[in-house]
């Protein structure tokens, strides 16, 4: 697929998907709750790691993720105490899980935060930086599967 192509493509999955009808029926209403930027982020990549399943679901389950956070996702992961159970499971990915990517998440914003994780490596690619997001994950003490 050429430049030309990849565009005629992407606009074309613009006027599909870009309205406000189209958030009323996809996961990404959630993140789209909030203003701040950490708090989008943290919210959009949850509700991505439980995009599995029809959409209800996950939207049922994102919605449970929020009332877990209150109204802020950045306050809550910063401010998480460890050693508490969180109850959430939405098919495989349960509250151990999510204590887990709790733990994670802080220890990236305590270094420079979720998109900065990315961009220091986009130059090199995105493999690259995917590789590097998902190492400094697994840097976190988490279960073994």
């Amino acid at each position: 697929m050429n430049k030309k192509e990849l565009k005629s493509f992407l606009d074309e999955k613009a006027r599909t998907f870009e309205y406000p009808k189209f958030l009323e029926q996809d996961p990404i209403q959630i993140p789209h709750r909030f203003v701040k930027k950490e708090d989008i982020e943290i919210a959009g990549f949850l509700v991505a790691t439980i995009a599995w399943g029809n959409r209800k679901s996950i939207i049922k389950s994102g919605n449970q993720l929020v009332a877990l956070f209150g109204s802020s996702p950045y306050d809550f992961v910063m401010n998480f105490n460890g050693n508490r159970a969180l109850k959430f499971v939405h098919r495989t990915f349960s509250g151990e899980d999510l204590v887990f990517f709790i733990q994670a998440l802080r220890t990236i914003y305590e270094a420079d935060g979720l998109e900065a994780a990315f961009k220091k490596t986009a130059i090199e690619g995105i493999e690259v930086s995917i590789t590097n997001f998902r190492n400094a994950m697994l840097e976190t003490p988490h279960l073994t599967r």
